[in-house]
């Protein structure tokens, strides 16, 4: 058994089921099994994961106690019996029916108000958490993301303890806000920075973007790439060619591009291409207008039937799902800093076609799993790559037997485990040796 106490941070997706969410589930699930003393903390809403949760039933910071202390000065003077309230999980949990309806420019002030920290309308929720904290007793703090480092000075300060920080790929979140906020949202960032122990990224794309975009100390990146728990994804299995089935595994967005996924579906099946179309993920209401946009566009003589809308699925579905494909593609518009959905098909041994940008490059190179395309190219390029893997069978499965490989040997949760685990030694040894 470890000496280090850890206490992990994770922020909740309102009922969503997230990447970050679901890494930080396993990080924490593969920890425990090492023997490791790590309690995940949920922030905000509570996980969702399509693994056992390992995360504490309290919630942290809970997302509506947030959203009306920023809004109305009374609800910072609540007795703690009603914020209790307020926090159930359960009520929590319905935040998914509303997210997506709070105010860009509301948004914008409440980022920069748990920025501030102390300074900020939470403060009875960063005095709620100290005081869960100082019962753990941890020798490290680990923080959801760069949203959230308004509390490292007090936990430091309170707690002496080591504290890290995830980079999870919130530089979307953060350019998208609204001014004045998101220039104040960047400098508070910077200003701050430095309180930050260690940082850790899923990819070096990320690391390298995060430190140069928001003004971290690089030294102190690192990255730890995600791992998957292996054991219940079967050997590859390659489904027949005919009819050659196209997947998509993520979030039902447009950033996401399945709209030009759907585009280049049609332009293989106008080029009197035997393929078919499956497409599983969560669905938000406010994404609704979205699908049934697509619904519309794919329901023509050349697309008609052929496409299957599976919805959301448990983790049994979706390991059955990914082995009834013959390649999976998710060509975000965005440059993804993570990519879990690209693991978890090579888990399966299934090839990937992804856009040449973020952190799909190094995954590709790491796992030997997949092609990529010039984004550049439009849906002419993701329809030529797709077609490639059509027309070459024997490349298609060795590209499979690759990333089926690759990602059971160096992609495991042990590997997370370990490496995240040596950063926390490394960096409390430090800060031991300081004293």
């Amino acid at each position: 058994m470890s000496e280090l106490r850890i206490a992990y941070l994770a922020a909740g997706a309102a009922g969503m089921y997230c990447g970050s969410c679901m890494r930080d589930n396993r990080l924490a699930a593969a920890l425990r099994a090492a023997g490791r003393d790590i309690t995940l903390i949920p922030l905000y809403t509570p996980l969702r994961t399509d693994e056992n949760d390992v995360s504490e039933s309290r919630v942290l910071y809970g997302g509506i106690n947030v959203y009306l202390e920023q809004r109305f000065g009374v609800f910072r003077r609540l007795p703690r019996w009603l914020t209790r309230i307020l926090d159930a999980p359960t009520l929590l949990r319905g935040l998914s029916r509303w997210s997506g309806a709070v105010e860009p420019d509301s948004l914008g002030a409440l980022t920069v108000s748990v920025l501030k920290g102390e300074h900020g309308a939470q403060r009875i929720e960063l005095k709620k958490l100290l005081e869960v904290l100082a019962a753990l007793r941890p020798d490290v703090v680990h923080l959801p993301n760069l949203p959230f480092i308004g509390v490292a000075h007090e936990i430091q300060s309170a707690l002496k303890a080591t504290v890290f920080c995830t980079l999870s790929g919130e530089d979307i979140f953060l350019d998208g806000l609204p001014e004045p906020h998101r220039t104040r949202a960047f400098e508070l960032i910077r200003e701050q920075a430095g309180g930050i122990d260690a940082y850790v990224a899923t990819s070096d794309y990320y690391a390298d973007h995060a430190a140069a975009h928001f003004g971290l100390p690089r030294d102190r990146v690192h990255t730890v790439r995600m791992g998957l728990h292996v054991d219940d994804f079967a050997d590859p299995l390659d489904p027949p060619d005919r009819p050659f089935t196209i997947g998509y595994l993520a979030r039902i967005c447009p950033e996401k591009g399945l709209a030009n996924l759907c585009e280049a579906f049609v332009m293989l099946r106008r080029a009197g291409r035997d393929c078919r179309l499956r497409i599983a993920g969560y669905l938000a209401r406010a994404q609704q207008p979205f699908l049934d946009g697509l619904h519309d566009y794919l329901r023509q003589p050349t697309t008609d039937g052929t496409v299957d809308f599976v919805g959301e699925v448990t983790r049994e579905e979706k390991i059955m799902f990914l082995r009834s494909l013959n390649v999976l593609s998710v060509p975000t518009v965005y440059h993804e800093a993570k990519g879990l959905y690209v693991l978890e098909a090579l888990a399966c041994g299934v090839p990937v076609v992804q856009p040449r940008h973020g952190s799909f490059p190094e995954l590709i190179e790491a796992t030997g799993g997949g092609i990529l395309y010039d984004p550049e190219g439009g849906i002419d390029a993701l329809a030529i790559a797709i077609a490639e893997l059509m027309d070459d069978p024997a490349k298609r499965r060795d590209l499979a037997l690759r990333g089926w490989k690759s990602v059971h040997a160096l992609f495991t949760d042990k590997i997370m485990a370990e490496q995240t685990w040596a950063l926390y030694e490394r960096y409390r040894n430090e800060r031991r040796s300081i004293r």
